[in-house]
């Protein structure tokens, strides 16, 4: 590898990881925010999306000029396809974000609220898959990968769970449908913020390896 190509490379790790503090910033936010219901956390998560889309586009574009100008070959060019996929989840990890925002602006507002499930421990754990495929990125570490892989399974564990009490409670609360339904797109969203990172623990995995394991049933 030239010595340019390595710290275009270096430099393009430390913006993606930047991009990845702030998109780790906004799903804290509006976890924080599903807690309290507080309205305006939600809000400032929602306005400031557009941030993240502009420093998504010039990832992206500072990808394609790497590709152009050094035309790199082998685990140069894995990483750079790695940072693309990395990039467009991350992207993707904010839009979700700013979805729970809204549902939470929306349920903040509401006269009647239904207090029925607690999703304190479902949002830190989806956090910790966030957190963990982002550092295995960093570490380039295939075995803290392999386990955010493993830690998907659990979030879809609680995500049937909430379907099934949202489910059960509409049949005897037909009022608050609306609001029912409010909570199981949360639990949804969530749910995808979770494969989103699972995502990036495979992508890693594929610089690593050289393997695409996305479609493996076998997680460690």
């Amino acid at each position: 590898m030239s010595l340019f190509l390595h710290n275009e490379l270096e430099s393009l790790k430390k913006n993606l990881l930047s991009l990845g503090t702030m998109v780790e910033d906004r799903v804290h936010r509006v976890s924080t925010s599903i807690v309290s219901m507080d309205h305006e956390v939600a809000r400032q998560v929602v306005s400031t999306d557009h941030e993240i889309d502009e420093r998504e586009v010039e990832i992206e574009e500072e990808c394609l000029k790497i590709i152009a100008l050094y035309q790199p070959v082998a685990v140069d060019l894995r990483f750079l396809v790695c940072v693309i996929k990395i990039n467009n989840d991350l992207e993707r990890i904010a839009d979700l974000a700013v979805n729970i925002g809204r549902r939470v602006m929306t349920m903040a507002s509401a006269t009647r609220h239904v207090p029925f499930y607690d999703y304190t421990a479902m949002a830190a754990k989806v956090g910790s898959m966030l957190q963990k495929s982002l550092d295995a990125f960093v570490t380039m570490d295939a075995g803290l990968a392999n386990a955010v892989r493993a830690m998907d399974d659990e979030v879809d564990v609680m995500n049937k769970d909430v379907y099934d009490r949202v489910k059960k409670r509409m049949g005897g609360d037909p009022e608050n449908v609306g609001y029912l339904i409010n909570m199981f797109l949360i639990s949804r969203h969530l749910e995808r913020i979770a494969d989103h990172a699972t995502n990036i623990a495979e992508e890693v995995i594929y610089v690593i390896e050289g393997q695409i394991v996305r479609h493996s049933q076998a997680r460690v």
